[in-house]
């Protein structure tokens, strides 16, 4: 009997999880949030726009694309755009959950589904972590996956002169497209040192040797900032911004190895967009509405062959620890072949390109991890709760009146993690902010996120759906097909 394996997400992790178990026999329902398959890596100008020959920033898109016409080509797939899952729910009599999800673009009208195969992969990705400074809720202040979506989808630059900081190789790609885009980015500024980083990543080199192409690309994105002139910092961070309603200067400092800022090195540098990532935050949700274990760290615990502790239910990509495109591919073939019914280890190159993606997977995290001392960057009056505009002031009175178990009075009191985004931005730095506030306090099992910095949590709606989309939903949304219908892209 044919399998229908059902694979959330359109990025490498997704598309190569879908191509793989098409090879091994199954049928594929992709789901994808997006208008074209790609997810962040190979984001592109939108189709409407009409653009016969669009110029792409950055990698893999010959790849890409031919993924993405081989899998529309193929009579047993079947691709759904525009669609977000915005819950999952135990399947009667056990299995894989049931997903449900509304297709259509969000503010219009949408339609309801359900979905069940008999597995399910989960290749949903992580979005920017910024930890808070003052100023960092200015206008001119942008995510790198912000500014780097603008520039790939619009053409679009978020400053004449910019400066990117945070931690992390996306860092540099980053910079590379806007640079392209006629930007002067004055610096990139790596907040850890780079004894460090050089330390970390020159140690046991034979550990990366399926790594060639993110070497190549780290060559490209360094010739890059020679050609364009752009300095790389080490040990320095953006740790305010200020201006007159809109970023006018950014306040740099050297950081000492904790990242607190040393006394007499800050500057001024004027600019009109500031650019910061401090890792990624993977999108678990899903994974926790499926019932899958996460780590101590926060992603999703997965084993050989990437199944998750959930029934049926595998798990690919940066959700699984964050590693960057290739490495998510990686994983995706491992996960659709093993969502097949084939037996992944069977193939021993792939094992080895596993072993070495998991191995530069622990390399990122322990050359970029975030230090302790940025909690101290931000001031009584910065913003630490966008959603809500909850203040430091305002946790730390709530913190101070507390009594017991904090976190349930302190968030009704300050309403910090009941804004729109459920506590998906704020949650990590609240949590970390008040064990450094309340160290007495502390769990045993709490400690400051490095790259990851999930806060893990059961939400009934994964996604955002508004009122009316919820009134119209009767109890009984269609089902999908069981049978593709044959070759499309939506």
């Amino acid at each position: 009997m044919t399998r229908h394996v059902v694979v959330i997400g359109g990025g490498p992790a997704g598309a190569a999880a879908a191509d793989a178990a098409l090879r091994y026999g199954a049928r594929v329902t992709l789901v994808d949030s997006n208008e074209s398959l790609g997810g962040q890596y190979n984001r592109r100008i939108p189709m409407a726009y009409g653009v016969r020959r669009p110029l792409r920033i950055g990698h893999g898109y010959a790849a890409a694309d031919l993924r993405a016409r081989r899998l529309a080509e193929h009579p047993r797939c079947e691709y759904l755009s525009w669609a977000s899952v915005y819950r999952l729910e135990p399947a009667p009599g056990g299995g894989p959950p049931v997903v449900g999800l509304l297709r259509g673009i969000e503010g219009e009208q949408r339609t309801a589904h359900e979905i069940r195969g008999d597995a399910l992969i989960l290749a949903t990705g992580a979005y920017d972590r910024v930890c808070p400074f003052p100023g960092w809720d200015l206008p001119g202040v942008y995510t790198g996956g912000a500014a780097q979506t603008l520039a790939k989808t619009q053409r679009l630059l978020v400053g004449r002169s910019v400066l990117v900081s945070g931690t992390g190789p996306f860092l540099l790609p980053v910079a590379r497209a806007l640079a392209d885009g006629g930007a002067r980015v004055r610096a990139v500024l790596e907040a850890n040192a780079g004894p460090r980083l050089l330390r970390q990543w020159s140690a046991r080199p034979w550990q990366l040797r399926h790594s060639a192409d993110k070497a190549a690309e780290l060559v490209e994105y360094l010739a890059c900032g020679v050609r364009q002139r752009i300095p790389l910092r080490a040990s320095r961070a953006v740790i305010a911004v200020a201006g007159d309603r809109r970023v006018e200067e950014a306040v740099v400092a050297r950081l000492g190895p904790d990242w607190t800022p040393i006394p007499g090195s800050r500057v001024s540098v004027s600019v009109d967009a500031v650019v910061v990532t401090h890792g990624f935050t993977p999108q678990i949700e899903l994974a926790v509405a499926a019932g899958a274990e996460l780590s101590s760290d926060g992603f999703v615990r997965v084993d050989r062959a990437q199944r998750t502790t959930a029934e049926s239910v595998w798990a690919a990509g940066e959700i699984t620890g964050i590693g960057g495109a290739q490495v998510a591919a990686i994983e995706g073939v491992v996960a659709g072949m093993a969502a097949a019914g084939a037996d992944p280890s069977a193939d021993r190159a792939l094992r080895a390109r596993q072993r070495t993606a998991r191995q530069f997977v622990t390399r990122l995290a322990a050359a970029h991890p975030i230090r302790s001392g940025v909690l101290s960057w931000s001031a009584p009056d910065t913003v630490i709760c966008r959603c809500e505009g909850t203040t430091r002031a305002a946790l730390t009175d709530a913190w101070s009146r507390s009594i017991g178990n904090v976190d349930r009075p302190v968030k009704l009191a300050t309403r910090a993690g009941l804004g729109p985004c459920q506590g998906r931005l704020c949650a990590a730095d609240v949590e970390a902010l008040r064990d450094h506030l309340h160290p007495d306090e502390i769990r045993a099992d709490r400690t400051l996120p490095g790259l990851a910095a999930a806060a893990p949590a059961h939400r009934p709606l994964a996604a955002p759906v508004r009122l009316r989309e919820l009134a119209a939903l009767d109890g009984e949304c269609p089902r999908t097909a069981q049978q593709p219908t044959g070759p499309r892209v939506d």
